[in-house]
């Protein structure tokens, strides 16, 4: 039907005869010449009809937009001073011979010739529509290559291509599980994977030495403009590696997409303690382009009569810590009171804050209502301590630790964002020697990462002190944004249960959850580790673009619904009677 795609017409073809096919992405009358701009997935061109090919130029005026059309025509170079640079094919036009309408098409529901504040759910609703704009196909062309790229370079190191099951068992992986209901087995309910994390430990274990995987993930989780309930990972494992040598490999596959795809030459990616990061950056994922730091000042705090510090202070599970922020003294008092607004979402019961005016006269060219309950002296102590200058501002946290670190972490990255603080336009790192467990409030343990971490130590050193025991893990960070994350895995079963038992996983539910795991373990397991990848976190940062949702074909809306297909949806009750499933009645409301 075609000799070309639209985008693909250019000045070498000048003088031939070229067919192609596209829709109408804009028409135009210039006095009694129609001109018709048809686009297909390579781009636009622009077709001229004049009045002497009479059927042609009658059908020409007769289309509109979004019309599918199937144009013949000469190529010919644009007339001087009507060259388009910006375009592919802006040095030429195609002087229309014949045109046929393939297809007509209603008025879109948006315009698609130019950008217009169109609502999300009306974007999502008509998503085949959304995805005709060059916007959308440049960034799901843009996925397609990143994609091909990683594949490469993992077959090219030995990595097999080997899928994994979507309907498999719960286990617990931090988030909850989609079901499903089984038909044949009556009260039994199968579970969409977290991650193919156990199956490609299996694999492993068989001996397929190196396996990756485009996977499917599912997590039932509140969304945010990052994440979505299914997911795209580029999963990796590896046998007989350590983490110098998996991390390695995979900083290898990201410098090279952002070298090929972006001309950006990423460079060493620096290793920073996971202690490091929560001190200086209160998150695990730091914005290294970002140049300010949390810093402590609690000494200078303990002794004083004001409880909001002082307590904090004195408490081995809080932290008070300060923010300077350089030039921040121009801040108004409102954006001071929207930011004390944006810290109570974490936690923060208030924001305190030291203008620096003229800090050569000590407290007196200083600028809070805090002063007086910290005392001058302990305020230039914080001041020398910080390195404060004319024209900063410092904020302060004092709270539990937690609390202070996302909350003044927070505070850090917002206020890079809004003052235009970055100093580099990418920043990758790796975070490593992360805590193996955390304590929750009623002192049971959570894994940090998932229960098949290896840990850094013993079995013995581990029961004995979970808390201090770090993992061999590490997360890829770029941009403030956490791209990858992975460990060397447990392969050992006595050690495996050991963490099974710090957790508080009993033998039975051992058995009953990781049976398999457990058995495969006692089979010669290799050492082994890995790292997944979140492609779609990935392409959002490679593209500039605001959510995740703007790099995926068909994403889900935030309450984890598909405006478009009107999913989840309700089914009949034969369905139901089939998977042994009977609906309570709704609650009928008060009268």
């Amino acid at each position: 039907m075609r000799t070309h795609y639209c985008g693909d017409i250019n000045e070498t073809l000048i003088d031939q005869t070229v067919t192609f096919c596209g829709w109408v992405h804009r028409r135009r009358d210039h006095g009694g010449v129609i001109f018709l701009d048809v686009r297909d997935r390579e781009g636009l061109v622009q077709v001229v009809f004049d009045p002497d090919t009479v059927d042609a130029f009658n059908t020409a005026d007769s289309v509109r937009s979004e019309f599918v059309v199937q144009i013949t025509g000469r190529v010919r170079g644009r007339p001087e001073g009507t060259t388009n640079e910006n375009m592919k094919t802006g040095m030429i036009e195609v002087l229309g011979k014949e045109i046929n309408v393939l297809n007509k098409a209603a008025t879109p529901p948006f315009p698609l010739d130019g950008y217009t504040d169109v609502g999300e759910d009306v974007r999502l609703k008509y998503r085949y529509m959304d995805m005709r704009r060059p916007e959308m196909q440049d960034k799901l062309r843009f996925r397609s290559k990143v994609t091909s790229a990683a594949r490469r370079f993992l077959e090219d190191n030995g990595f097999l291509d080997i899928e994994t099951p979507i309907l498999t068992r719960a286990t617990p992986e931090g988030a909850r599980d989609y079901l499903v209901p089984s038909r044949t087995h009556e009260g039994s309910f199968f579970a969409l994977p977290q991650s193919p994390q156990l199956f490609k430990q299996l694999l492993m274990v068989s001996g397929f030495d190196r396996y990756y995987q485009i996977a499917k993930c599912f997590r039932d989780e509140d969304l945010r403009a990052d994440r979505q309930p299914e997911f795209t990972q580029i999963d990796i494992e590896a046998s007989f590696i350590n983490e110098d040598e998996i991390m390695g490999m995979v900083q290898g596959m990201i410098k090279d997409i952002f070298a090929k795809e972006l001309s950006v030459d990423l460079g060493d990616f620096p290793r920073m303690p996971f202690s490091e990061a929560m001190n200086k950056y209160g998150s695990d994922k730091p914005d290294l382009r970002i140049p300010m730091e949390l810093v402590d000042v609690e000494e200078f705090l303990q002794d004083i009569d004001f409880k909001v510090f002082a307590a904090p202070a004195k408490d081995p599970k809080c932290r008070v810590a300060a923010l300077k922020v350089p030039g921040g003294a121009e801040l108004s008092r409102k954006q001071i009171d929207e930011y004390t607004k944006f810290v109570g979402i974490y936690g923060a019961k208030g924001l305190a804050w030291i203008k620096v005016n003229e800090i050569e006269k000590g407290v007196e060219g200083l600028q809070s209502p805090i002063i007086k309950f910290i005392g001058d002296d302990n305020t230039m102590k914080i001041m020398e301590k910080l390195d404060a200058k004319n024209g900063d501002i410092v904020f302060f946290g004092a709270d539990k630790t937690k609390v202070v670190n996302e909350a003044l972490g927070a505070l850090r990255c917002k206020l890079g964002e809004d003052l235009n603080m970055y100093t580099k336009e990418w920043a990758a790192l790796w975070v490593v020697d992360f805590p193996m467990f955390e304590e929750n409030d009623d002192g049971s343990m959570t894994a940090l990462h998932h229960p098949f971490t290896a840990p850094s130590c013993s079995p013995e050193e581990l029961e004995k002190a979970p808390l201090e025991a770090l993992s061999r893990a590490y997360d890829m960070v770029l941009n403030g944004c956490e791209l990858g994350g992975g460990s060397i895995r447990i392969h050992d079963e006595a050690m495996q249960q050991t963490v099974f038992k710090v957790l508080g996983i009993s033998e039975e539910e051992q058995r009953e959850k990781f049976g398999f795991l457990l058995d495969a373990l006692k089979f010669g397991a290799p050492p082994h580790g890995g790292l997944a990848f979140g492609l779609d976190r990935l392409i959002m940062l490679l593209t500039g673009a605001t959510s995740i949702r703007e790099v995926i074909a068909f994403p889900k809306t935030q309450s984890a619904a598909c405006v478009m297909t009107q999913a989840p949806g309700e089914v009949s009750n034969t369905q139901l009677r089939d998977l042994h499933i009977k609906l309570r009645e709704k609650a009928k409301p008060a009268e």
